[in-house]
């Protein structure tokens, strides 16, 4: 019995029969890929057409951006100089022991008190002192009476020169002298005695307002090396400032200066009376004092302080700190024309006040001038000025 293969039945099978059906199976593929392509792109472009019309719609209403305008003002403006420093006493007395080293034992007067001349701040231990007075003047009244002996002796000489030799006369008048001499000693070392009784009560050398007392009862007072109080003379207080090189040769005595503490609300009235005759070479500046009323609790020596001195002025446009740019080429600000687009105008800075800058030149004070936010826009940009009317 014959046993036939799968490929002994297809060579059996005429060719005629063979062929419409391997055309079949070569064209089937070939359709279902175009299929497929087709269908891929169809999806394609109705997601392209789709992002097309969401894109479209969002990009056409895209706003300008919105800014603040400040309107330049051209006009004359005070100029002035700005001085910072310390409050301090125009004439700070320094108030020690003369004498000799005592210990305190009374203090009579505490700082912020105003005292007249010669009014006891303090006193120290008077046991020593006394003692050496008594001893001085019991000195003196022995010296007086050796003296007063010795000059009559010499009286009797000169009176009775048969009785008395020349020699003896001549010792007599020595013994006169000698006497004078050891009583005018003993007198000198009576007043240097009292002078050091006297110099333990610490009184004021002059009237003013107490600044500190650094003496305590039971220190001992050593004099050249212990402060026991600062005195401000008279109360006078001042204001000792620094001021930058450039402005120096704008000060002058008698000009008036607006100065303000830190802390404290209200404005002090102060007069310059001293401008400085030397620049620091470290730092630049110079030096300037300015007198003020005493008499305020506020005006501390020690307390920082700012002060203004109006020395002119000039014509300009006061704008705030944020519209006026700079780059390498100097300073410049963003000005919205009538046509609301942004355009660069170079400037000239001429003066930084305490409310903004002035600006010398390049603004003719009729421009509407970007008041922040400038760096972020474009010259030639259109804008949205916050507050018009659209």
């Amino acid at each position: 019995m014959e046993h036939r293969t799968h490929g002994d039945a297809q060579a059996m099978v005429p060719d005629s029969l063979q062929a419409p059906a391997r055309r079949r199976w070569s064209r089937r593929p070939a359709t279902l890929f175009g299929a497929l392509a087709a269908v891929l792109l169809v999806l394609a472009g109705g997601y392209w057409w789709h992002g097309k019309a969401q894109a479209g719609p969002t990009s056409r209403a895209t706003p300008p951006p919105r800014v603040s305008v400040v309107q330049s003002v051209r006009r004359e403006f005070p100029t002035t100089v700005a001085i910072t420093g310390l409050i301090s006493a125009r004439n700070d007395l320094p108030i020690g022991n003369e004498g000799d080293a005592g210990r305190i034992v009374q203090i009579l007067v505490e700082a912020g008190q105003r005292v007249r001349a010669g009014q006891v701040l303090a006193r120290l231990d008077q046991g020593i002192a006394i003692s050496r007075v008594n001893s001085a003047q019991a000195a003196l009244a022995e010296a007086r009476a050796s003296a007063a002996l010795a000059r009559a002796e010499w009286l009797r000489a000169k009176q009775g020169p048969d009785l008395f030799s020349r020699e003896d006369a001549d010792q007599r008048r020595a013994a006169a002298a000698s006497a004078l001499a050891k009583e005018q000693a003993a007198e000198a070392q009576l007043a240097d005695a009292r002078s050091r009784l006297a110099h333990t009560v610490i009184r004021a050398p002059a009237a003013g307002l107490v600044l500190t007392r650094t003496a305590e009862i039971g220190e001992i007072a050593v004099p050249g090396q212990t402060v026991l109080f600062h005195l401000a003379r008279d109360g006078r207080i001042e204001l000792r400032g620094q001021v930058a090189e450039v402005d120096m040769p704008r000060l002058a005595v008698g000009q008036v200066a607006a100065i303000r503490l830190e802390g404290v609300d209200r404005t002090y009235r102060g007069t310059v009376w001293q401008v400085g005759s030397v620049i620091d070479p470290a730092t630049r500046q110079g030096s300037v004092r300015i007198a003020m009323q005493s008499g305020d609790r506020d005006l501390r020596p020690g307390a920082f302080a700012r002060a203004e001195v109006q020395v002119g002025s000039m014509p300009g446009v006061l704008l705030p700190q944020t519209a006026v740019l700079s780059d390498e080429h100097g300073s410049y600000v963003l000005v919205v024309d009538g046509a609301d687009k942004v355009e660069q105008r170079r400037v000239n800075v001429a003066h930084a006040r305490s409310d903004g800058l002035l600006i010398g030149r390049g603004l003719n004070g009729t421009e509407r001038v970007v008041a922040i936010a400038g760096p972020f826009l474009q010259p030639g940009q259109r804008v949205v000025v916050a507050g018009a009317a659209s």
